[in-house]
């Protein structure tokens, strides 16, 4: 999300992004949007790959960085395990001869984040950063949204010019009139002036996160730029289907065996749609993989049950959406399969485990034991019987043996009978002699090794 702070009777924009990993694209978004990044690091937890991450996005977009070490309300909170953390990333406090700020803070108290607010200004004041407000806009979309009763809704940020109320607008293949503008707490705006941000109404669909946003002067201009760059996607993805590599080709083909989990996502905005996507592809290794058939903002439709049943095995993920009745019934009627999430490390945990069911069971061997043939008895109508001795751990009856002759293994199978005299026994240990039948063997020779062992299947897991 994005809003706006006043301070000292200036007004500060923040452009607020997650920091679960499956939102990098929304980062590396945020750090060429905005000119001055703040990272936020908990004092108790120190540096994180998602730290790294952020740190790298804002190095690339060329903005200055400051360091917020968060969580200083607590028992343990430990700042030096930050800034050691973060100089070995260049990072370097201006304490240490460094030229980057670190700030103390502590969200729950509020300590430290006035401070932060200034140290903000000092650095904005150093860039000496300029627009025109008398230009057309040129924004950028933040988040976007279908909202039912308003349509497509996008959070944007003026990065020059002003937009206001009645604006004929593109974004992408997104075009319209500004219907109404509003803050981050819903009250009407009548315009946006560079650098800072709201929420806008009005446009014909939901324009990608990200996407650039620009005043047009006239619905006509807006209508032909959208279509162009429709036209443009579309012959993007007719080519992208139809031309394939040899390479692409070859594994194609190596697919065959390659059991594909198929899937449709809703989310309640672009950002989560496109982060979990992104994760969701991730998810894949040389036999199962998981294929994203549809995907969309807003609610899950009827459309959506039509495709989840007509697609074998689809499961119908919803992220911060839920079926309503009617939907309910409809999915049930079909036999569709929909699950919904708010927390997107438990829906990328739960396709993890639903792949991990797809691939082929892990079976593993525990060894119970060996024993040696000491005598071969032929008794009629049964066979032979090998009179043997426990040499190690012990001989199980249903488990499985091997019979070993010079290190070789000569037969696989089932102990048929187990008797310690002449008494059954269910398991004989080592040092105590027992006699061994074998399902569908009649080849025991003294000498030969009898090796007893049990499988044990787990379920393999993706990671």
């Amino acid at each position: 999300g994005a809003y706006m702070v006043e301070k000292n009777g200036r007004k500060i924009t923040f452009i607020d992004t997650p920091g679960h990993e499956a939102f990098t694209s929304m980062r590396a978004r945020g750090a060429e949007v905005t000119d001055i990044v703040i990272i936020v690091v908990a004092a108790d937890d120190g540096v994180k790959p998602q730290t790294k991450e952020a740190i790298a996005h804002a190095k690339a977009a060329n903005v200055p960085i400051i360091i917020a070490i968060n969580k200083m309300d607590k028992p343990n909170a430990n700042p030096d395990l930050v800034k050691t953390g973060l100089a070995e990333l260049d990072i370097m406090p201006t304490e240490w001869g460094g030229s980057y700020e670190f700030v103390p803070i502590s969200a729950k108290t509020g300590d430290g984040i006035e401070n932060l607010l200034e140290i903000v200004l000092l650095q904005a004041d150093f860039l000496e950063l300029k627009a025109d407000p008398s230009k057309q806009a040129k924004a950028t979309i933040i988040e976007s949204s279908l909202q039912k009763g308003r349509g497509a809704v996008a959070t944007v940020i003026v990065q020059n010019g002003t937009l206001r109320v009645g604006d004929t607008v593109v974004a992408g293949i997104a075009y319209g009139k500004v219907r109404a503008l509003s803050d981050d707490k819903g009250r009407a705006l009548k315009q946006i002036l560079p650098g800072e941000c709201g929420v806008i109404i009005g446009l014909s669909e939901v324009p990608g996160a990200g996407e650039t946003l620009i005043g047009v002067s006239s619905d006509k201009e807006a209508r032909e730029y959208a279509s162009k760059i429709y036209e443009h996607q579309r012959q993007k993805e007719l080519s992208k289907s139809t031309k394939v590599t040899i390479d692409e080709l070859s594994a194609k083909i190596a697919e065959g065996s390659l059991k594909s989990l198929p899937v449709i996502v809703k989310a309640d905005v672009a950002g989560s749609l496109e982060a979990i996507k992104a994760s969701l592809e991730k998810l894949r290794n040389d036999e199962v993989k998981v294929d994203i058939i549809h995907s969309g903002i807003g609610g899950i439709t009827q459309n959506d049950i039509a495709l989840a049943s007509a697609s074998e095995n689809c499961v119908i993920l919803g992220f911060n959406v839920r079926p309503t009745g009617e939907i309910k019934e409809l999915a049930k009627e079909r036999g569709a399969q929909i699950k919904t999430y708010n927390v997107i490390y438990n829906l990328i945990d739960d396709i993890k485990a639903l792949l991990g069911g797809l691939m082929s069971p892990i079976i593993s061997e525990e060894a119970l034991g060996q024993a040696e043939i000491r005598q071969v008895i032929n008794v009629p109508k049964i066979g032979q019987i090998a009179g043997c001795m426990v040499t190690d751990g012990l001989i199980a009856r249903g488990a499985k043996i091997r019979v070993i002759r010079e290190g070789v293994i000569v037969f696989e199978g089932n102990v048929s009978s187990l008797k310690r005299f002449k008494d059954d026994a269910k398991e004989v240990a080592k040092g105590f002699e027992c006699g061994v039948g074998i399902e569908g063997y009649d080849d025991m020779r003294v000498g030969d090794f009898i090796e007893s062992y049990k499988q044990k299947e787990e379920q393999a897991t993706i990671d």
